[in-house]
């Protein structure tokens, strides 16, 4: 498979320490919040499944270009296309969770939560024979209200979260929370979030998703070349399977602004991806946020409501 070059983009010069994290939730069309609206979950099972092949893609794709990943799969996904999570590992990527169906922490019980991570662990690790360490909330739904995700995930034996993002977002958002890797005091859990770029006070997305459709590449690049080389920091990067496939079926019933969110670009994603691994450095988040000399990171005793900016 060819995959086209976007071009016209000089690359930027970067700093040989600096090594940013790629990661991918792996998810399913029809399984996005944005559609929860439109589509019940007990009928997930009537609209074509197309992750697996798309996942395929995006696995050929990190091949052609020599990177490696974090992808974090949902345990409905696993159950389904065990040979799928089996050859993510075998290709060197990290495996981690991405909960089990898909629920935002904000609409389960804390039992429920226990029971979606406990098991998409379990189910991971069985089928790739490696421990689970990272973990990724559906919607990045660990907020103000949701602080306790953090110590269910450190009894189940995870490592680190990759679930906030310092943001305003109708859907989700902590723009109270850091910016950069930190450990909570309450639950004594790594929590890496998201990368945002700071500029004239507030923080501007340059991390992944819908906005690396949406947005100018540009300023995805500007973004995280002043994070890498200003702030000598490593950034967090994602994106979905289903953002590489522009046939993927049309879903009735969807509002304007979900439409907009969800199908504008798609064309456009590998593309922006090739330029982006031209541009930057890109590994696992294990490696790059856990290897030997990591982990002094700092100790944050975040509150609902608590203004931050770092």
């Amino acid at each position: 498979m060819a995959f086209p070059e976007e071009g016209q983009v000089n690359a930027v010069a970067q700093p040989a320490a600096i090594v940013n994290a790629m990661t991918v939730d792996v998810e399913d069309y029809f399984q996005v919040s944005a559609f929860e609206q439109c589509i019940r979950r007990e009928d997930w099972p009537q609209w074509p499944v197309r992750v697996e092949n798309n996942t395929r893609r995006v696995l050929e794709l990190f091949a052609h270009k020599g990177v490696h990943a974090t992808f974090f799969v949902l345990g409905w996904v696993a159950e389904r296309f065990p040979a799928l999570v089996r050859d993510i590992s075998a290709a060197g990527h990290e495996v981690a969770s991405h909960g089990y169906g898909h629920e935002r922490v904000t609409t389960l019980s804390r039992e429920e939560f226990r029971h979606s991570i406990v098991h998409s662990k379990q189910l991971l690790e069985d089928l790739t024979g490696t421990a689970v360490l990272g973990y990724r909330a559906p919607s990045y739904s660990i907020g103000p209200g949701t602080l306790w995700a953090h110590d269910a995930l450190r009894e189940a034996g995870y490592r680190y979260s990759s679930s906030i993002v310092p943001l305003h977002h109708d859907l989700y958002g902590m723009p109270t929370a850091p910016r950069f890797a930190f450990v909570s005091e309450a639950s004594g859990m790594l929590e890496i979030p998201v990368t945002t770029a700071r500029r004239w006070g507030r923080n501007w997305p340059c991390g992944g998703g819908g906005y690396f459709r949406l947005l100018p590449y540009a300023l995805f690049k500007r973004g995280l070349h002043r994070v890498n080389r200003h702030e000598q920091s490593p950034g967090v990067f994602y994106f979905h399977p289903w953002e590489i496939d522009p046939g993927q079926p049309r879903v009735p019933g969807v509002s304007r602004k979900n439409r907009v969110r969800h199908y504008l670009n798609l064309t456009r994603t590998v593309p922006r991806l090739e330029q982006l691994m031209r541009d930057f450095r890109f590994d696992r988040m294990d490696r790059v946020f856990l290897a030997d000399g990591q982990g002094d990171y700092p100790v944050v005793a975040l509150q609902p409501g608590e203004q931050r900016a770092n």
